[in-house]
């Protein structure tokens, strides 16, 4: 598959079914529109998966873990052997958004799609594209096959998940340096100075943080990616971890299923896959607003609005597992309340 055939095969959202579960919801006695967004996701989700009658009952969370070969400019509080130990964590339930998923529901597939090394509980050869990417400030990341072959990864996982029917799947990331790459990836894409969309990551000094903004300058001055190319961007400062996540985004509109964006690694790959098809937009929902500075300037640039201000800034898909309860809320709402008709209620109706 090339990009370009990835494009033609991705369909708008299902207006039709939207419809129908608008329809549904003046239906539903209670006041019009009074669960707000909540009513909004469940209308969009009926869209996506083509039908106003569905459930959210099987939940899963995809963790692309990746490192970065920019931490050797000392952007970084930790070393990258944190990267496999954390992931190793996932499939022990002994990191934090595992405990998380335990109670949402939802279960997890970590991948190891470019860890530099391998980690036997979570590594498999058909997934990794490589052992880390290249030190951006000095050398593009990756090739620009490297990087489809990244996103192809994501896709592929999207499909086996929804044909081992998951309803909806989670994002998120793990990989020491994931914030200085997805911060180069942003400034391109947004537009925007490096300084205004770069934070301090897992902890950062401000002396770290000037090394972080220098890193990301020196990559975007040295490699000129091309704003209207995502896939050059991404190949030319940004991540592994970011490409997977991009191509489950992707994923998700090829086959039908909700992808919900963490924080601000993976708003990153939403924003990348968006630009690469547009009408994957369609199957994205949003999560929480990460504290990171271009948090918010993410989901502008998505067109969404998020659930959660939670001032969050884990990763590993933390602020993503977190609204699958209230997703789920919505959903129970919308199939099991009683109608107007049901209750002998007289019907509300919209006033201007």
């Amino acid at each position: 598959m090339t990009p370009e055939e990835l494009k033609m095969m991705i369909e708008p959202a299902d207006q039709a079914s939207v419809e129908a579960a608008k329809r549904r919801w003046m239906s539903v006695a209670k006041p019009l529109f009074s669960l707000g967004k909540l009513e909004d996701a469940v209308i969009r989700m009926a869209g996506m998966k083509r039908t106003a009658e569905y459930d959210l009952e099987k939940k899963g969370l995809i963790i692309m873990c990746a490192d970065n070969g920019v931490v050797e400019e000392g952007v970084t509080q930790t070393g990258q052997e944190v990267t496999a130990i954390v992931a190793d964590n996932f499939t022990k339930k002994a990191a934090s958004v595992a405990i998380m998923s335990e109670i949402a529901g939802a279960d997890l597939f970590p991948v190891d799609i470019g860890m530099a090394v391998d980690v036997p509980s979570v590594t498999k050869t058909s997934q990794k594209i490589a052992y880390g990417t290249k030190n951006l400030a000095k050398e593009p990341a990756m090739t620009r096959e490297e990087a489809w072959n990244a996103i192809l990864v994501g896709i592929r996982m999207a499909g086996d998940l929804k044909a081992q029917g998951y309803d909806i799947l989670a994002t998120g990331e793990m990989g020491i340096g994931n914030t200085t790459s997805s911060s180069a990836v942003a400034a391109v894409l947004l537009n925007r100075p490096v300084e205004e969309v770069t934070g301090k990551g897992a902890g950062l000094s401000s002396e770290g943080l000037e090394k972080k903004i220098g890193a990301i300058k020196r990559g975007i001055s040295l490699h000129k990616p091309d704003p209207d190319d995502a896939l050059d961007v991404l190949a030319k400062v940004g991540g592994l971890d970011i490409a997977g996540l991009a191509g489950v985004f992707l994923g998700g509109a090829l086959y039908h299923v909700p992808v919900v964006i963490d924080g601000f690694i993976s708003a990153v790959s939403a924003l990348t896959a968006l630009r690469m098809v547009p009408a994957a937009g369609d199957y994205m929902m949003p999560s929480h607003v990460s504290k990171e500075p271009a948090g918010q300037m993410l989901l502008d640039a998505l067109g969404i609005s998020p659930f959660l201000t939670c001032d969050m800034c884990l990763g590993e898909g933390s602020g993503a597992v977190a609204v699958f309860p209230l997703l789920e809320m919505g959903l129970s709402v919308y199939r099991r309340m009683s109608t107007f008709e049901e209750t002998k209620i007289e019907k509300y109706e919209v006033l201007k």
